[in-house]
């Protein structure tokens, strides 16, 4: 009966996400108003998301931040384009997506944070920022990035490194595809489908480096919070 009660809160937990995640693709296509996406996107997460702790709002702002530079220096480089941007060529909404994409798969894959190897791993995730950051062929860019995660799955490639790099990848699908095809976004070139196979490469680096990186500095911090509140 234990296992059984939380085998249920556990699928109730993934239920939820799963329709915050299409609440979120209905959103991004159909809700016109860049500023009206944003508020409403902040709502659902909320309300998705539930109780947060204080090292996952930290993870929030600070993926916001980070990929907001990261879609900048992109954009200059002309690897995609936003049809109604707002300012620094993004819409209003895009400040907060990847603070969402981040937080959304820690809580859909969840599992321990790894141990080791930290310092290749900051290598390579730094190596594939500059990727993105700086080369424009499309091409190139799709060479690099799969070479880069090839060499990162050599040292990395523990069940939970390929479920972060995996479902990261589907969530990618889902909302490149959407915002694609419902004209939010573009890529040059005419890719096929519209979109170009280098955003398996990203999003399924960025899941893989969200479990070697992002996740053992949250958790650290969360069990710091746990135990302190614990001694009161």
């Amino acid at each position: 009966m234990i296992w059984s009660g939380r085998g249920m809160v556990a699928i109730g937990r993934h239920m939820r996400l799963l329709v915050q995640l299409a609440a979120t693709l209905v959103i991004l296509a159909f809700v016109p108003g860049n500023v009206v996406k944003a508020i409403l996107f902040l709502v659902v997460w909320g309300v998705g998301f539930g109780r947060v702790t204080c090292a996952e709002v930290v993870l929030f702002v600070a993926a916001c931040g980070f990929f907001t530079i990261m879609n900048a220096l992109s954009l200059q480089q002309g690897i995609f384009a936003f049809s109604r941007p707002d300012f620094l060529g993004m819409p209003a909404y895009e400040i907060f997506m990847w603070g969402f994409y981040l937080l959304h798969t820690r809580r859909m894959v969840g599992g321990a944070a790894p141990q080791g190897r930290e310092a290749v791993a900051w290598v390579l995730a730094i190596l594939y920022a500059v990727a993105f950051g700086t080369i424009a062929d499309q091409g190139v860019l799709l060479v690099v990035t799969a070479v880069l995660l090839i060499v990162a799955l050599g040292f990395f490639h523990e069940r939970l490194d390929f479920a972060y790099m995996g479902y990261m990848i589907f969530l990618g699908a889902a909302i490149e595809y959407t915002g694609v095809l419902s004209g939010e976004w573009y890529y040059p070139g005419d890719p096929v489908g519209g979109v170009p196979p280098w955003f398996i490469t990203l999003w399924g680096g960025v899941g893989l480096f969200l479990r070697r990186l992002v996740l053992p500095i949250v958790m650290r911090f969360e069990a710091r919070h746990d135990a302190a509140r614990a001694r009161v």
